[in-house]
This record gives structure tokens, sequence and C-alpha cells, in this order.
């Protein structure tokens, strides 16, 4: 044996605990990086968009600072912007001319209606990028509910019909992913049925499986204008903030009818829920990181509060390490800036 080699004493759990320095991986950049568990990639980014009638329009939304409403013609060239950042998909959420709205959303039935000329001129812009659409009545319902309102309730069955004929329409005009957001019971295998017995097989279903009675929505139902139109809650098809079982359920449920992707809304509020679907089900697993949640950073950042772009990166880890596949966020065209720097 070398003179100079020492052979270290026995030592027992305690000593062994006691020399642990768990601090020798984070001394250095590159040894972070080498042991860091969950990564932010751009393909984790779904960006939602909101639309408007006319043409080279831009509204800002006051409550979302820096996200706005768009005309087709500039949410097509935010599309083109947003495929060479490399963003897989994009949501599209309407906000609906007045005029158009009515008790039971009909302006949902139109093959020519916002969504489905978005949705037609995203696709021949921009094929490559994946278009997400919603297919639940809310924007187009003067009472701002997610479904036909008779006699003061929200009728499941007539609104099920109606959401799959929605979606129906919005896969010929070309989306890739239908999302019904309704919460509406058997509105998956209704969506399922319809697209497969009209040669849509491959046009996918992303199921809001648990979207929660939340107080996080604000800024949306400002963006879409259903703001001040809601009468009474959506208590009735929306699950309970205190359940998690339920959304067990719920996501069970819609699995048996056909989703092909789960969803949990709002995000991170609900990260718990991540975590179980993700263990329970191990299907491809997304949240919502909806508008009260961006809001809450962006107003905080311009505040000078927090810092922004850390907490606007940090709030997204936080989604990958619960066990998302992807998040819907507003910050995706920044995040995939940052990620592209």
């Amino acid at each position: 044996m070398n003179r100079m080699t020492r052979t270290a004493p026995r030592r027992n759990v305690d000593e062994i605990t006691a020399s642990r320095r768990l601090r020798r991986m984070r001394k250095a950049d590159w040894s972070r990086r080498l042991v860091q568990e969950n990564r932010l990639t751009v393909d984790d980014l779904i960006w939602p968009i909101f639309l408007i009638e006319g043409e080279n329009r831009r509204e800002e939304i006051a409550a979302m600072p820096g996200v706005h409403r768009l005309s087709v013609d500039l949410a097509v060239r935010e599309a083109e912007r947003a495929a060479k950042l490399g963003i897989p998909a994009i949501a599209t959420f309407p906000n609906v001319d007045m005029s158009l709205r009515d008790q039971t959303g009909s302006e949902i039935l139109n093959p020519d209606n916002l969504i489905n000329r978005a949705t037609r001129a995203l696709k021949d812009a921009v094929p490559e990028i994946g278009i997400i659409t919603d297919a639940a009545l809310d924007p187009f319902t003067s009472h701002g509910h997610d479904g036909i309102l008779r006699d003061g309730i929200i009728v499941n069955d007539e609104t099920v019909d109606q959401v799959a004929q929605a979606a129906l329409l919005q896969a010929a005009a070309g989306a890739d992913v239908i999302a019904p957001s309704d919460m509406m019971d058997g509105r998956i295998g209704a969506i399922r049925d319809t697209l497969d017995a009209n040669g849509f097989q491959d046009v996918a279903i992303m199921s809001y499986a648990t979207k929660f009675a939340s107080a996080f929505y604000g800024p949306y139902r400002e963006a879409i204008g259903t703001q001040g139109l809601l009468k009474g809650d959506k208590k009735t098809y929306y699950i309970d903030p205190a359940n998690t079982d339920e959304a067990l359920r719920e996501t069970e449920q819609d699995l048996l009818e056909g989703a092909d992707m789960v969803m949990v809304k709002p995000g991170l509020p609900y990260l718990d829920i991540v975590r179980r679907l993700k263990d329970e089900f191990a299907m491809p697993t997304f949240a919502y990181q909806v508008s009260g949640e961006y809001a809450m950073i962006e107003a905080a950042a311009r505040n000078g509060w927090i810092d922004g772009e850390r907490a606007m990166v940090e709030s997204l880890l936080a989604f990958k390490r619960a066990g998302c596949d992807g998040i819907l966020t507003y910050f995706a065209p920044r995040v995939a800036e940052l990620l592209k720097a």
C-alpha cells in the first residue's frame, strides 16, 4: 500500500449523516445544471389567445397587462411568431359581439363564426402549429354560463348535444384538439362519438377534467366579454375547490369516455390535483395557468414587488415538478423568447 494512502476509520450511521453536505452539488452552476430534476422547455408551452372581430385590431385587456384581444389577421401573425419560437400549440378563445349572443349560445353552431374562421386562417398560414379550440358555450351566451339556461337551470343533456355539434364544426374548420371546458356530464363521450361518426377520428380531445369553481377566472371573463353577464354562479357544474377525490372521479369518467389528455384548471392553487391525476392515471396531463394567476404575477412585477421574470419561470417549473406534460400560459411567448436566448 502506498505510504501516503490513509485508511478511513469505519463510521456509524450517525457519523455518516453528520458528514453529509448537500450543498456540494449546489456550489457551481455546472453542478446545479447537472443534477436539475425538472426542466422547462418551449415544448411544454401552449399559448392561449383571445380573438375579436375586424381587421388590424389589437385591444389590451385591462386586467391582464400585456395580453391583447386580436383580430384574426393579427392572430395569424402571432401564430407565425409562435411557430418560429417553437411553441407547439395555440388555444383560441373568442370575444363574440353581444348582438350574436343569446340564451342558448346558438352562434357556436355557425360554421363561419369567429372561432372557426380563425382556425381556418391559422391552419392555412401556419399548418405546423397545433390549434386547440373550446366547444363551451359561455362566450356565446347572453347569460355567461357554459351551457343552455332554462328556468334558472343549466340543462345538461341539451347542452351536451350542442357542444358535440360545435366540436364537429371546429374539427371541420381544422382544429387539431377539441378542449371542452363546460364540465357537463357526458360531453367527452358525445364529442368522441360525433367526431368518429363524421370521419374525424384523428382529432384529439383534451378534457378540462378538473375545472374548479375558482375565484381566479375574473380577468378571463373580462377578456371574453362575459364579465357582468353571469346570472348566479357556476357551482352546479364546476368542482368544489375543497374536493380532491371528486376530481379523480371526474377524470376517470372522461378517460373512459375517450379523452386523450386531461387538464387541471386553475393551475398553481391545484398542484396537488395535478400530482394525484398523474400518479393515478399516468395520462398526458396539463394545467392552465389561468388569468388570475397571470394577473397576480404581472401586477406584482409591475409594482416592483417581485422579480417578474424569475417568478414567471419559477411558477412554470412548479407545474413540471408536479407532473405536468404541458402548461397553458399567457406567458408562453415571453418564456419562449427567454429560453431561446
